[in-house]
């Protein structure tokens, strides 16, 4: 019977020193990352549940975009919640398996007759982006446009609406959430068909986080274990998501 105890007291203090609290970080990102504590976020949701399959809880926080994406990089926070894939920044940070995808669109004023075509069907234009993130190597790196930098969707929304920019660029789910929970009348803007490209969400934690092996790891191990007992399905249907 000792032995029994001893066994079960080992085991016991051997997943508490594995549990974890995880801090998490990203900017509001309806319907993804949400300032509502009952209502988060999809990838909120999703990162919570993974974790806690593996005894750890998660410590999220909503910050401005660009100050999580350097707390992340220097270890000072866990994970950023939902990142796009670039080849820079492997050199900082660890990349999950990726949870969703988001079709990143061009966001024009209405009647505008402009569809994304290729990078050359963008040249002259100028096109508002959000600082620091993640459009895709080839984006970034083309000169055949302008590229002035905002805060955030909302900002870039009003300088299109004041033509002070051509177009801009959101994931479409995210943009329609996002003007018209800030008020503006979505009838006014339009969408291009086709999309810059599709870019899978990713959980994502900085190299210098001595940790960053096994907290993705183990949420690749959470990931595949709440798809398979249906509570994936469960947050996506929460938010209407298909």
């Amino acid at each position: 019977m000792r032995n029994i105890l001893l066994v079960a007291t080992t085991m016991l203090l051997s997943f508490v020193a594995h549990a974890a609290t995880i801090t998490a970080a990203q900017d509001p990102w309806a319907p993804f990352v949400q300032k509502d504590k009952a209502n988060p976020g999809v990838s909120v949701e999703i990162i919570t549940e993974a974790f806690k399959t593996q005894g750890h809880t998660v410590d999220f926080k909503i910050m401005p975009w660009t100050r999580a994406l350097n707390e992340v990089k220097s270890g000072k926070v866990d994970v950023l919640v939902a990142t796009w894939f670039t080849n820079e920044r492997t050199s900082f940070l660890k990349y999950s398996d990726p949870y969703l995808e988001n079709s990143l669109k061009f966001i024009k004023r209405k009647g505008d007759g402009f569809e994304y075509n290729g990078m050359d069907s963008l040249s002259g234009k100028t096109v508002g982006i959000i600082r620091n993130y993640g459009y895709g190597d080839e984006f970034l790196a083309a000169k055949s446009f302008k590229k002035p930098e905002a805060n955030d969707l909302v900002a870039n929304a009003k300088k299109l609406m004041a033509k002070r920019i051509d177009l801009t660029l959101e994931d479409e789910l995210v943009a329609k959430s996002t003007l018209s929970g800030a008020g503006m009348n979505l009838s006014d803007f339009e969408f291009t068909s086709n999309a810059l490209s599709v870019n899978p969400l990713h959980v994502t934690v900085g190299l210098a986080n001595p940790n960053h092996m096994q907290y993705v790891e183990a949420f690749n191990k959470g990931l595949a274990e709440i798809k398979s007992n249906g509570t994936f399905d469960s947050i996506l249907a929460k938010y209407g998501i298909k």
